[in-house]
């Protein structure tokens, strides 16, 4: 039997619409949704059968036998691994509270999910990854405009310049964005690049600055100081809707070209080049904020500083600049439900919202909650509900994170493969691949927003279950089933479209259903209302960090230099790989099947490294990642760099394991090092030392 079956890929959290067809319950082809994105799909998308072929997964509940890590599973029913689960969290409950219990996922579309169980449970604990990816640009981007990260949308497609400081968006693959992006191109626009090395990205790219690591603040400075000094700027949009202007050009007249030029390591008349072309291009320019911004003590700020290169511009609800998005209230239209329950009237363990008052309180802090399991301040946290989230890969420091978390009476693991924190866990709950399973129905805003809904193209491999299924089982036995008012995913679906003229039918002939026919574009002389901060004006003087004692415009100091003999390490991503989700998957494993560390050509020639030579990456504290090297012109003589998510430890992972270099366990006490403004991890301030391994194979022969 032959199907074609609309849906929304799963080997990232980009989750690009897809067609599927299937004979047999055997996926035969996958490809971009043709009324989307025409046919295209990246090698991860593309890989997709392979995931759902891969046997080196969790086939069936497990329950933790000896100690934590040890390996040594009892397979059980989803009967026994729920009965284990509620009976170890209603004694948690008794015993601490509820508010003893966080849930972490992994962001996305369908988090009203977990929060209802969590909230519900009696715990305002839900918290995400974004500690470790977009948070600095998020709540960058909530002071000043009063719109967390997703606030505003990129018309790409008819901008003249786009500006990406590390922005790798040709490894970090959005599909939509690519096509865009080439499209733009062709059209004869620019794409300026900002980064440590060359990459994807800037090869594309009409003009690449290396910059030193650590120094994006500066050239951002750099940039401001010279379009105020020409006059580069919409002044009649900065009259009417922009407040703290005045102050801002009192700040950056000492950041001058020359000056950002000699920090950077870059030269004057590019950055002056630059903004030439600027002046040429606005208002259609773009400045993307960053998306993994996770990086430097000030990458808060610089983020900060991208935005307000976009205020600038003026670029605000302009063709070729940030789009407001819109959702079903702009088109007349009633929208979806979505399961909801409200947050318990409780302090957040991470300190969100009470002790750190300007941090959204949405998905507060994940590492902000080691400190009370160590010291139970608010109070004891007690159990962890990971769902398809792997803090252990994601954070720094796992070695350390496993002794915050043997506090803990109950780790629970809710994924599709094996996470480093799933092996760590006490339960394993394992959730059917994304060709294997339905997921509810969610809005995405746009200029066009559209309702999109992943629909099972195959009946589950193995004994293996849909989220929305687990959260309802358990939130049954736990006695808050009412919450989740469904039985089967048909119910779910009607109960989300009750609201509006829908039903599930309507997806069946595109994979989604479009909310308006048009773009939808605001007037930009009637914007007020749009920017949700406390004077309803763009603050570039931010009330809410000045009442928090943070600076809105931040002097800017020079990152530290590597100690003598070491590097500052920094990570990235891979066009074939999704972090450590992707690592084992027997197609992209062909492509790339572990990582190494690249490192400057000349520097490398000093440590007598050559190309492919085993090296030795250690910490400061002694700890030791081995990998390849990739010698290489294209890279900072400060840093070196590798692609992360390898190096995992998971013996059932034949592919993955001890594959490649783990740069998060490198980052020793990095957990405490993290931006008290923007909430994030700095995940680049760690410096290591590279030396040629004395079990290199080359090095063995020569001695």
């Amino acid at each position: 039997m032959k199907k074609s079956v609309y849906s929304m890929c799963g080997m990232c959290t980009v989750r690009c619409p897809i067609r599927v067809e299937v004979e047999n319950n055997k996926v035969v082809w996958i490809e971009g949704n043709q009324h989307l994105l025409g046919g295209a799909l990246c090698a991860k998308g593309s890989a997709g059968v392979a995931l759902v072929a891969d046997n080196e997964r969790p086939q069936q509940p497990l329950i933790r036998e000896g100690g934590r890590g040890a390996g040594r599973w009892q397979k059980v029913s989803w009967h026994t691994a729920y009965d284990y689960i509620t009976d170890k969290l209603k004694k948690i409950k008794k015993e601490h509270g509820p508010e003893s219990v966080v849930l972490s996922s992994r962001g996305g579309p369908w988090q009203d999910m977990y929060k209802t169980f969590i909230h519900a449970f009696g715990s305002p604990n839900y918290t995400n990854h974004d500690n470790t990816c977009g948070r600095n640009t998020h709540h960058a981007s909530l002071s000043l405009n009063g719109v967390g990260r997703t606030g505003f949308g990129y018309d790409i497609k008819n901008s003249k310049h786009l500006v990406l400081f590390g922005r790798n968006m040709f490894a970090s693959l959005k599909i939509a964005e690519n096509l865009q992006t080439m499209d733009m191109l062709d059209n004869g626009g620019r794409l300026t690049y900002v980064d440590v090395r060359q990459s994807m990205t800037g090869l594309k790219a009409s003009r690449f600055f290396q910059v030193r690591p650590g120094t994006d603040y500066a050239l951002a400075l750099g940039m401001i100081h010279e379009i105020i000094k020409r006059g580069l700027y919409d002044e009649e949009f900065i009259d009417r809707y922009v407040s703290g202007f005045d102050e801002l050009c009192y700040f950056v007249e000492q950041y001058t070209p020359q000056w950002a030029a000699k920090e950077c390591g870059v030269k004057e008349k590019a950055i002056l080049d630059f903004v030439d072309e600027v002046a040429e291009d606005m208002p259609q320019v773009i400045f993307h904020p960053g998306w993994n911004l996770s990086r430097y003590k000030d990458s808060f700020y610089a983020s900060r500083a991208l935005h307000i290169l976009n205020v600038l511009m003026g670029n605000i609800e302009t063709k070729g600049g940030l789009i407001i998005p819109k959702g079903p209230s702009d088109c007349g239209i009633k929208g979806i439900r979505n399961l909801d329950c409200p947050k318990p009237d409780i302090k957040r363990a991470d300190g969100v919202g009470w002790k750190y008052k300007h941090f959204d309180k949405g998905p507060g802090l994940a590492h902000l909650f080691f400190d009370a399991m160590e010291k139970h301040d608010p109070y004891a946290v007690k159990a962890w509900i990971a769902m398809r989230h792997d803090p252990f890969t994601s954070m720094p420091d796992p070695q350390r994170q496993k002794r915050f978390f043997d506090n803990c009476d109950l780790l629970v693991s809710i994924d599709t493969h094996y996470s480093e924190f799933g092996w760590y866990s006490d339960v394993i709950l394992p959730e059917s691949t994304y060709l294997e399973r339905d997921n509810p129905i969610c809005l995405q805003k746009g200029p066009k927003p559209r309702l999109a809904v992943r629909r099972k193209a195959l009946e589950p491999e193995f004994d293996t279950k849909a989220g929305w299924e687990i959260f309802k089982q358990l939130a049954d036995r736990l006695d808050i089933g009412d919450y989740f008012p469904y039985k089967t995913i048909e119910e779910l679906y009607e109960w989300q479209l009750e609201p509006t003229e829908f039903t599930i039918d309507d997806f069946e002939e595109k994979g989604f259903i479009s909310l308006s026919d048009k773009p939808i574009m605001f007037d930009r002389q009637e914007l007020a209302g749009q920017f949700n901060t406390p004077s309803g004006k763009i603050e570039i003087i931010s009330k809410k960090l000045e009442d928090a004692n943070l600076p809105s415009l931040l002097t800017y100091e020079s990152p530290r230099k590597p100690p003598k003999g070491m590097f500052r390490l920094v990570y990235g991503r891979a066009a074939v790989h999704s972090h450590s989700h992707t690592i084992n998957n027997p197609l992209l494993h062909e492509l790339m099947p572990k990582n190494s560390l690249w490192i400057n050509k000349k520097i490398a020639a000093k440590l007598g490294v050559e190309e492919n030579d085993v090296v030795d990456v250690i910490a400061e504290n002694g700890v030791t990642e081995r990998v390849r090297a990739r010698v290489t012109e294209f890279i900072h003589p400060e840093a070196v760099y590798t692609v992360h998510g390898f190096g995992r430890q998971i013996p059932l992972q034949t592919k993955a394991y001890h594959a490649g270099l783990s740069d998060q366990k490198l980052m020793v006490n990095k957990l405490d090092d993290w931006d008290r403004a923007g909430g994030a991890i700095n995940l680049c301030e760690t410096f290591v030392q590279v030396r040629l391994s004395p079990n290199n194979p080359k090095r063995s022969v020569e001695l």
